[in-house]
Protein backbone atom coordinates (compact mmCIF):
# COMPACT_ATOMS: atom_id res chain seq x y z
CA UNK A 1 0.00 0.00 0.00
CA UNK A 2 3.26 2.39 0.08
CA UNK A 3 2.50 5.83 -1.90
CA UNK A 4 4.00 9.25 -1.10
CA UNK A 5 2.76 9.83 2.64
CA UNK A 6 4.29 6.38 3.41
CA UNK A 7 7.20 6.84 1.38
CA UNK A 8 7.47 10.41 3.61
CA UNK A 9 7.34 8.85 6.62
CA UNK A 10 8.57 5.12 6.48
CA UNK A 11 5.86 3.35 7.31
CA UNK A 12 3.91 0.38 5.72
CA UNK A 13 0.25 1.50 5.90
CA UNK A 14 -1.01 5.11 5.58
CA UNK A 15 -2.67 5.43 8.65
CA UNK A 16 -1.62 7.63 11.57
CA UNK A 17 -2.88 7.91 14.99
CA UNK A 18 -4.40 11.17 16.30
CA UNK A 19 -1.90 12.82 19.01
CA UNK A 20 -4.73 12.82 21.63
CA UNK A 21 -4.25 14.61 25.15
CA UNK A 22 -4.91 11.99 27.70
CA UNK A 23 -5.09 9.33 25.57
CA UNK A 24 -2.02 9.51 23.14
CA UNK A 25 0.67 8.02 25.73
CA UNK A 26 4.16 5.95 24.30
CA UNK A 27 2.14 2.76 24.38
CA UNK A 28 -0.28 3.85 21.97
CA UNK A 29 2.20 5.32 19.90
CA UNK A 30 4.91 2.42 19.83
CA UNK A 31 2.14 0.06 19.50
CA UNK A 32 0.66 2.04 16.28
CA UNK A 33 4.07 2.37 14.63
CA UNK A 34 4.64 -1.18 15.05
CA UNK A 35 2.01 -2.81 13.55
CA UNK A 36 2.80 -0.61 10.13
CA UNK A 37 1.26 2.78 10.59
CA UNK A 38 3.03 6.28 12.48
CA UNK A 39 1.89 6.54 16.12
CA UNK A 40 1.95 10.13 17.37
CA UNK A 41 2.91 11.13 21.49
CA UNK A 42 0.46 13.71 22.55
CA UNK A 43 2.67 16.76 24.17
CA UNK A 44 -0.50 18.49 24.61
CA UNK A 45 -0.88 17.19 28.32
CA UNK A 46 2.47 16.98 29.19
CA UNK A 47 4.67 18.84 31.20
CA UNK A 48 8.39 18.53 29.37
CA UNK A 49 10.18 16.13 31.36
CA UNK A 50 6.81 13.85 31.52
CA UNK A 51 7.54 13.92 27.31
CA UNK A 52 10.92 13.31 27.72
CA UNK A 53 9.80 10.31 29.24
CA UNK A 54 7.61 9.47 26.73
CA UNK A 55 10.01 9.74 24.35
CA UNK A 56 12.61 7.46 25.51
CA UNK A 57 9.84 4.73 26.75
CA UNK A 58 8.64 4.92 23.30
CA UNK A 59 12.23 4.73 21.54
CA UNK A 60 12.38 1.83 24.21
CA UNK A 61 9.41 0.03 22.60
CA UNK A 62 9.89 0.49 19.08
CA UNK A 63 12.38 0.89 16.02
CA UNK A 64 9.80 2.78 13.65
CA UNK A 65 9.35 6.11 13.10
CA UNK A 66 6.95 7.62 15.52
CA UNK A 67 6.32 11.79 15.82
CA UNK A 68 5.11 13.79 18.46
CA UNK A 69 1.91 16.24 18.21
CA UNK A 70 2.58 19.62 19.49
CA UNK A 71 -0.58 22.10 20.16
CA UNK A 72 1.40 25.61 19.68
CA UNK A 73 -0.77 27.57 22.15
CA UNK A 74 0.79 25.14 24.72
CA UNK A 75 2.23 27.93 27.70
CA UNK A 76 5.81 25.79 27.51
CA UNK A 77 6.09 25.37 24.01
CA UNK A 78 9.58 26.47 23.74
CA UNK A 79 11.18 23.84 26.28
CA UNK A 80 8.61 21.10 24.22
CA UNK A 81 10.26 22.05 21.06
CA UNK A 82 13.84 21.96 22.48
CA UNK A 83 13.18 18.82 24.15
CA UNK A 84 11.86 17.13 20.39
CA UNK A 85 15.48 17.94 19.26
CA UNK A 86 17.19 17.43 21.61
CA UNK A 87 15.44 13.91 21.33
CA UNK A 88 15.97 13.45 17.53
CA UNK A 89 12.10 12.55 17.11
CA UNK A 90 11.46 12.12 13.69
CA UNK A 91 8.52 13.61 12.69
CA UNK A 92 6.34 16.82 14.44
CA UNK A 93 2.61 17.06 14.25
CA UNK A 94 1.96 20.96 15.03
CA UNK A 95 -1.78 22.03 15.47
CA UNK A 96 -3.50 25.07 17.03
CA UNK A 97 -1.01 27.56 15.62
CA UNK A 98 0.93 29.62 12.88
CA UNK A 99 3.39 26.55 11.34
CA UNK A 100 5.35 29.47 10.11
CA UNK A 101 7.09 29.82 13.33
CA UNK A 102 8.39 26.52 13.74
CA UNK A 103 8.63 24.59 10.28
CA UNK A 104 11.78 26.38 8.90
CA UNK A 105 13.80 25.60 12.77
CA UNK A 106 12.52 21.59 12.72
CA UNK A 107 13.77 21.02 9.07
CA UNK A 108 16.83 22.98 10.28
CA UNK A 109 17.18 19.27 12.93
CA UNK A 110 16.42 17.59 10.19
CA UNK A 111 12.23 16.58 11.57
CA UNK A 112 9.30 15.88 9.49
CA UNK A 113 6.85 18.64 9.93
CA UNK A 114 2.62 17.82 9.50
CA UNK A 115 0.23 20.34 9.78
CA UNK A 116 -3.67 20.25 10.97
CA UNK A 117 -5.63 22.26 9.28
CA UNK A 118 -9.42 22.85 9.08
CA UNK A 119 -10.30 24.67 5.46
CA UNK A 120 -8.45 25.25 2.32
CA UNK A 121 -7.45 28.72 3.25
CA UNK A 122 -4.96 27.45 6.23
CA UNK A 123 -3.98 24.10 3.79
CA UNK A 124 -2.69 26.94 1.08
CA UNK A 125 -0.90 28.79 4.21
CA UNK A 126 0.79 25.37 5.89
CA UNK A 127 2.19 24.45 2.04
CA UNK A 128 3.16 27.87 1.90
CA UNK A 129 4.97 28.05 5.12
CA UNK A 130 7.07 24.54 3.80
CA UNK A 131 5.23 22.13 5.90
CA UNK A 132 5.61 18.38 4.01
CA UNK A 133 2.21 17.23 4.58
CA UNK A 134 -1.24 18.64 5.67
CA UNK A 135 -3.17 16.85 7.87
CA UNK A 136 -6.84 18.33 6.87
CA UNK A 137 -9.62 17.50 9.78
CA UNK A 138 -13.51 17.31 9.51
CA UNK A 139 -15.87 18.88 11.56
CA UNK A 140 -16.69 15.22 12.58
CA UNK A 141 -13.24 14.70 14.44
CA UNK A 142 -13.59 14.92 18.58
CA UNK A 143 -11.32 17.27 20.90
CA UNK A 144 -10.81 21.02 19.22
CA UNK A 145 -12.48 21.80 15.96
CA UNK A 146 -12.67 24.01 13.03
CA UNK A 147 -15.21 26.91 13.51
CA UNK A 148 -17.15 26.34 9.86
CA UNK A 149 -18.24 22.88 10.31
CA UNK A 150 -17.21 21.37 7.39
CA UNK A 151 -17.47 17.48 6.97
CA UNK A 152 -14.46 15.35 6.07
CA UNK A 153 -16.32 14.49 2.68
CA UNK A 154 -16.79 18.42 1.27
CA UNK A 155 -12.74 19.63 3.26
CA UNK A 156 -10.76 16.46 1.81
CA UNK A 157 -11.63 17.00 -2.19
CA UNK A 158 -11.03 20.96 -2.00
CA UNK A 159 -8.11 21.09 0.02
CA UNK A 160 -6.74 18.16 -2.32
CA UNK A 161 -7.22 20.29 -5.71
CA UNK A 162 -5.03 23.05 -4.25
CA UNK A 163 -1.98 20.85 -2.41
CA UNK A 164 1.15 19.45 -4.01
CA UNK A 165 2.40 17.59 -0.68
CA UNK A 166 0.88 14.74 1.13
CA UNK A 167 -2.59 15.19 2.69
CA UNK A 168 -3.95 13.24 5.27
CA UNK A 169 -7.81 12.59 5.48
CA UNK A 170 -9.25 12.92 9.29
CA UNK A 171 -12.28 13.37 11.25
CA UNK A 172 -14.88 10.23 10.95
CA UNK A 173 -11.96 8.02 9.77
CA UNK A 174 -12.53 4.84 11.54
CA UNK A 175 -11.47 1.43 9.15
CA UNK A 176 -10.65 0.26 6.29
CA UNK A 177 -13.86 1.59 4.04
CA UNK A 178 -12.47 4.83 5.43
CA UNK A 179 -9.62 4.57 3.96
CA UNK A 180 -10.73 3.51 0.67
CA UNK A 181 -12.62 6.50 0.88
CA UNK A 182 -10.26 9.12 1.43
CA UNK A 183 -7.81 8.15 -0.98
CA UNK A 184 -10.60 8.16 -3.49
CA UNK A 185 -11.35 11.98 -2.52
CA UNK A 186 -8.07 12.93 -2.78
CA UNK A 187 -6.15 11.78 0.46
CA UNK A 188 -2.78 9.69 0.67
CA UNK A 189 -4.01 8.16 3.85
CA UNK A 190 -6.13 8.93 7.11
CA UNK A 191 -5.29 9.96 10.80
CA UNK A 192 -7.38 7.85 13.09
CA UNK A 193 -8.37 9.39 16.81
CA UNK A 194 -11.28 8.36 18.35
CA UNK A 195 -10.85 4.14 17.75
CA UNK A 196 -7.08 4.67 18.94
CA UNK A 197 -8.73 6.55 21.76
CA UNK A 198 -10.15 3.39 23.00
CA UNK A 199 -8.39 0.83 22.17
CA UNK A 200 -6.45 -1.14 24.80
CA UNK A 201 -2.93 0.83 25.05
CA UNK A 202 -4.72 4.22 25.15
CA UNK A 203 -3.87 5.71 28.83
CA UNK A 204 -7.38 7.21 28.84
CA UNK A 205 -9.25 5.80 31.34
CA UNK A 206 -11.63 2.89 31.42
CA UNK A 207 -14.12 4.28 32.51
CA UNK A 208 -14.32 7.31 29.87
CA UNK A 209 -14.10 4.28 27.45
CA UNK A 210 -16.60 2.48 28.29
CA UNK A 211 -18.75 5.41 28.42
CA UNK A 212 -17.71 6.17 24.65
CA UNK A 213 -18.69 2.52 23.59
CA UNK A 214 -21.89 3.13 24.44
CA UNK A 215 -22.67 6.29 22.71
CA UNK A 216 -25.10 6.73 19.91
CA UNK A 217 -25.57 8.96 16.91
CA UNK A 218 -26.08 12.75 18.20
CA UNK A 219 -24.39 11.83 22.03
CA UNK A 220 -21.90 14.80 21.13
CA UNK A 221 -21.83 18.37 19.67
CA UNK A 222 -19.44 20.67 18.93
CA UNK A 223 -19.29 23.65 21.40
CA UNK A 224 -17.86 26.19 23.26
CA UNK A 225 -17.17 27.96 19.93
CA UNK A 226 -16.41 31.61 21.13
CA UNK A 227 -13.13 30.21 22.86
CA UNK A 228 -12.35 27.26 21.00
CA UNK A 229 -14.57 24.72 19.07
CA UNK A 230 -14.61 21.45 20.70
CA UNK A 231 -16.87 18.08 19.92
CA UNK A 232 -17.68 16.77 23.64
CA UNK A 233 -19.93 14.57 25.06
CA UNK A 234 -23.63 15.67 26.53
CA UNK A 235 -22.91 14.89 29.90
CA UNK A 236 -23.63 17.83 33.14
CA UNK A 237 -20.59 19.83 31.91
CA UNK A 238 -21.25 20.07 28.64
CA UNK A 239 -24.99 20.42 29.05
CA UNK A 240 -23.92 23.57 31.55
CA UNK A 241 -22.01 24.69 29.05
CA UNK A 242 -24.45 24.94 26.22
CA UNK A 243 -27.06 26.42 28.78
CA UNK A 244 -24.35 29.24 29.24
CA UNK A 245 -24.05 30.00 25.74
CA UNK A 246 -27.80 29.96 25.43
CA UNK A 247 -27.87 32.58 27.91
CA UNK A 248 -25.61 34.92 26.33
CA UNK A 249 -22.48 34.09 28.50
CA UNK A 250 -19.42 35.90 27.86
CA UNK A 251 -16.73 34.59 26.94
CA UNK A 252 -14.72 35.05 30.40
CA UNK A 253 -17.26 33.49 32.20
CA UNK A 254 -17.59 30.68 29.85
CA UNK A 255 -13.52 30.38 30.42
CA UNK A 256 -14.29 30.35 34.10
CA UNK A 257 -16.51 27.58 33.97
CA UNK A 258 -14.40 25.60 32.16
CA UNK A 259 -11.80 26.06 34.39
CA UNK A 260 -8.42 23.93 34.38
CA UNK A 261 -8.11 20.48 34.00
CA UNK A 262 -11.19 19.05 32.96
CA UNK A 263 -10.57 16.96 30.20
CA UNK A 264 -7.87 15.14 32.54
CA UNK A 265 -10.52 14.99 35.00
CA UNK A 266 -12.65 13.32 32.30
CA UNK A 267 -10.69 11.24 30.52
CA UNK A 268 -8.01 10.36 32.44
CA UNK A 269 -9.71 10.74 35.56
CA UNK A 270 -13.01 9.18 34.58
CA UNK A 271 -15.24 11.59 35.83
CA UNK A 272 -18.17 11.53 33.79
CA UNK A 273 -20.20 14.54 35.13
CA UNK A 274 -17.88 17.35 35.38
CA UNK A 275 -15.21 16.27 32.95
CA UNK A 276 -14.92 17.77 29.03
CA UNK A 277 -15.26 14.42 27.45
CA UNK A 278 -13.50 14.49 23.94
CA UNK A 279 -14.24 12.19 21.72
CA UNK A 280 -15.77 12.23 17.74
CA UNK A 281 -18.85 11.10 16.30
CA UNK A 282 -17.56 7.73 15.03
CA UNK A 283 -17.69 6.20 18.85
CA UNK A 284 -21.09 5.34 18.46
CA UNK A 285 -19.47 2.60 15.88
CA UNK A 286 -17.05 1.34 18.22
CA UNK A 287 -19.27 -1.38 20.59
CA UNK A 288 -15.92 -3.36 22.25
CA UNK A 289 -12.29 -2.95 23.13
CA UNK A 290 -9.85 -3.59 20.76
CA UNK A 291 -5.73 -3.84 20.87
CA UNK A 292 -4.06 -1.98 18.24
CA UNK A 293 -3.08 -4.72 16.27
CA UNK A 294 -6.93 -5.72 15.96
CA UNK A 295 -7.75 -1.93 14.67
CA UNK A 296 -4.51 -2.62 12.11
CA UNK A 297 -5.96 -6.23 11.18
CA UNK A 298 -9.61 -5.05 10.44
CA UNK A 299 -8.45 -1.70 8.80
CA UNK A 300 -6.19 -3.58 6.41
CA UNK A 301 -8.66 -6.38 5.59
CA UNK A 302 -11.55 -3.78 5.38
CA UNK A 303 -9.62 -1.69 2.69
CA UNK A 304 -8.73 -4.59 0.61
CA UNK A 305 -12.23 -5.84 0.97
CA UNK A 306 -13.42 -2.71 -0.11
CA UNK A 307 -11.34 -2.35 -3.16
CA UNK A 308 -12.25 -6.11 -4.13
CA UNK A 309 -15.54 -4.63 -4.70
CA UNK A 310 -15.28 -2.18 -6.70
CA UNK A 311 -16.13 -2.53 -10.72
CA UNK A 312 -13.05 -3.20 -11.97
CA UNK A 313 -13.19 -0.87 -14.88
CA UNK A 314 -13.97 1.92 -11.59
Amino acid sequence: MENKLCKLLGIKYPVISGGMVWCSGWRLASAVSNNGGLGLIGAGSMHPETLREHIHKCKDATSKPFGVNVPMLYPELDKIIDIIIEEKVPIVVTSAGNPKTYTQRFHDAGIIVMHVVSSTKFALKAQEAGVDAVIAEGFEAGGHNGRDETTSFALIPGVSQVLSIPLVAAGGMYNGQSLAAALALGADGIQIGTRFALSTESSANNIFKELCRNLKEGDTILTLKQLAPVRLIKNKFCNEILAMEQQGKTTEELRAHLGKGRAKKGIFEGDTDEGELEIGQIASLIKKEEAVKEIFDDIISGYNHTMGMLPKNF
